[in-house]
Parts: C-alpha cells; structure tokens; sequence
C-alpha cells in the first residue's frame, strides 16, 4: 500500500474512532486523573488528525488521484515529519510532498497552519463540536474548506472509501461460517426496502451476511438475498434456525426454499405488540402479562397450554386478537420446542438484536437529507453496517448452542416430534 494512502486512511480512522464509546471512556479516565494537562492532549491529538486529513485531501485536489493525474510532471513524493501550530502550541505532523517536474511544490494548507495563529481555538471548538454530534462528513469538509481545500476533493474521498466498503460488503467469503440461527427483517431508506440478514454462528458470535434492495418487503426479494449469500457459500437449510418478524414475504420465501419443516421462531415482541393492537387500552396490560407469563415457562408443554389458555382469554373480548395469535400459533413456540435454555432463549425470542442494528444505521445517516440514487444509499447502508459489526460481542448462552443442535437433529428425524 503507497505511504499516501496508509496516511490517509490512519487519519480517516482516527476521526472514526473519535466517537468510540471505549476510547472516550479513556479520555474521561485521563481528564479525571489528570485535569486540564488531558484536556489540552485530547485537542492535541484530535488536531493533529484533522490536519493530516486536510494535507492529503489539498495534495490529491492539486495532483489528482494516483489512476488520473492532473498533468504530465506533477506527482506524489512519499511524505516526511513537519510541524503546524494548533491554538498555538506547536505540534509534530506527518506532512505529504508533491512535485512538479523535480521542483517541490508546497502546500497551501501547510503553509498557512505554520502561521501560529491560522489554526484557532475557534476552530478547533467547532471541530470537537461537530464530531462530538457525529457530524463527520460537515466538519471534515467545513475545516477543509477553512484552508482553501474544496468540498468536492473531500467528498471524493468520502465516495472512494464507502465504495470501497461496499465492495468489501458484497465479496466476502462465508465458507467457513458455520450458521445456527439468521435474523432477517427489513429497514426502509427513502422510498426503498432493504432486506437485511444477521448470521449467528455455533461460537455465539454474530456476522452480518448481507443485504437486498427491492421497492417492497416481497418473496421475490428474500430469494435474491439467500441465493446471494449461498453463492457466497453461507450453508443454509432445515438445520438453521430462522428468527423474523412475521412478514408474510420472508416466510413464504422460506418455505419455498427449505420446505415445510423450515424451523421458523416468529418475533414474540411483535406479535405482542399485534395483539394488543386489536384490544382496548383497559386490557393490553392484561393481556401482556399473559402473553409473556406463557413464554416464561420452560417446558414446552407449560407453554403451549398457557398460550392456548391465552388464546381462549383473548376470543372473549376479542376474536381477531385471538385469531391474530393462532395464526403464528406454531412459530412462536419453535424455541420451546427445541428445548432451548432460558439464557439463550432471550437473545433467540424476537428480532432485537437485527432491530438494534437498524437503529445505529439510523442514528449514523440521521444527517442524510436525501439519497441521489440506489448506489449512494447502498454504500452508505454497507458502511454503516460494517461498523456496526465491528462492535458486535459472543452473545450469552453461547456455550447452550450445541445441544440444541442435538435437540434440531433429533426432532427433524422424528416424525411424533410436536
């Protein structure tokens, strides 16, 4: 990899780690032991970042990318150790060269935060102020623009890197990811639906396998997704165990694709939020309690007859309500009837952990106005993901996994199997 490229993505990272809940816990450990002397540090280092950010972009603006330079003559030459004043304190920075026709030629940018006043300590409040509102794409190109480097070679690089994710995204190999349960539902971005697919492995450590974009959550777009990830050698079959929502898309697709025997755990939170829908507000509380009370149990036979006993509470006030039950009446005890432990059970019974996913895909795009066209929304929904993964941790109960896959082996080869 050139020395340009490592440089620039060592500063882009730095800027995403800014916002890493572990590594502000470190700064607030050295502001507590520390005072002000950490304080001052922390500005420090975060200016240094955003001034090698600021070099590189200046130097590619000037000569163009590596594949399509500006001109004959003028090209990129290593870089080397120099020094810029950040709120007045001088500071070490790693500084990118360029040459035309063997003469060096500076940079603007550099030569203007040598001055020891150019690079405020307004300037650096607005900086903390950004990232700390997770406004990283503003502040990198208003900061760039603050010394003459124009928004658009920023946004360039932005484009190049979430491309780049994005490939990443879609090649990756899952041959050696032994699947135990995939979460699937669907985030809708503009006026696009996005079906997304969380693996969950025998080691209790969860992947994101991929994504699917359609106008709408239908059959056809579940199948483009798991003929995607099988091609990308994801085993899949009766063995794994499919956690949804209840969309009746996902399940269709399902069926159609692994049979009748498909093991399919409905999502207990959304079900429960159905059913309560259809009664009045004096007896959701009610009829909450039940529904919980019943999934409670560990046996499967305790929790069949509390759910039927449910169901017969609910077709007194209410018969849709208790339709609504019955229809996902088998799909909601599959854990039950895999004899998971409780422990796991808790991550297994709904779409939490997919739905919490989501939230940080929000959370990370809430400054996006609007998505010029499919690939944009596509390379920012892979980079947000990827980033989400990569705080993803072994899931509790981890150690359960292997006997309930006894427990699968056994009931699919057992035709009085409930």
């Amino acid at each position: 990899m050139k020395e340009k490229t490592r440089q620039l993505k060592k500063s882009m990272a730095g800027f995403r780690q800014i916002a890493d809940e572990q590594l502000r816990r470190q700064w607030m450990h050295q502001i507590v032991q520390r005072g002000t002397e950490a304080v001052d540090q922390i500005s420090l280092d975060v200016g240094r970042m955003l001034v090698e950010f600021i070099l590189y972009c200046e130097r590619e603006q000037i000569a163009g990318p590596d594949y399509a330079p500006k001109r004959e003559g003028l090209y990129k030459w290593a870089s080397e150790g120099g020094s810029v004043y950040i709120a007045g304190q001088k500071v070490h920075v790693n500084r990118p060269r360029l040459r035309d026709n063997g003469r060096e030629v500076q940079l603007g940018s550099y030569l203007a935060m040598r001055d020891r006043g150019v690079f405020s300590e307004q300037l650096l409040g607005q900086l903390l102020g950004g990232l700390s509102g997770r406004q990283y794409r503003q502040t990198l190109i208003n900061a760039a623009e603050a010394f003459g480097v124009s928004a658009s070679a920023v946004s360039e690089h932005v484009i190049e890197a979430t491309s780049e994710k994005l490939r990443q995204f879609r090649e990756r190999r899952f041959d050696d990811f032994e699947p135990f349960a995939v979460f699937m539902d669907t985030v809708h971005r503009g006026q696009m639906a996005f079906v997304v697919a969380v693996g969950l492995d025998i080691q209790g450590n969860k992947q994101v396998l991929g994504f699917w974009e359609g106008a709408t959550e239908n059959a056809e777009v579940v199948g483009a997704l798991l003929d995607d990830l099988q091609s990308r050698g994801l085993r899949l079959g009766r063995r794994v165990l499919f956690i949804i929502d209840g969309g009746k898309a996902l399940i269709k697709a399902l069926i159609e694709r692994f049979g009748e025997k498909v093991l399919v755990q409905r999502c207990t939170i959304h079900k429960d939020r159905n059913i309560q829908a259809h009664l009045p507000k004096k007896h959701r509380n009610e009829a909450h309690r039940r529904f919980r009370h019943a999934f409670e149990q560990n046996d499967y036979k305790d929790a069949e007859r509390e759910l039927r006993e449910f169901e017969r509470w609910l077709r007194s006030i209410n018969e849709s309500a208790a339709d609504s039950l019955l229809e996902a009446f088998d799909q909601l005890l599959t854990l039950h009837r895999l004899k998971v432990p409780a422990l796991l059970r808790k991550t297994l019974h709904s779409t939490n952990p997919i739905e919490s996913l989501f939230s940080q895909v929000r959370g990370c795009e809430k400054n996006i106005k609007r998505y010029r066209n499919s690939s944009m929304s596509q390379r920012w929904l892979a980079s947000v993901l990827l980033y989400a993964e990569s705080k993803f941790r072994r899931i509790k109960g981890a150690d359960q996994i292997k006997q309930v896959l006894i427990n699968i082996d056994a009931i699919q080869h057992d035709p009085q199997a409930p």
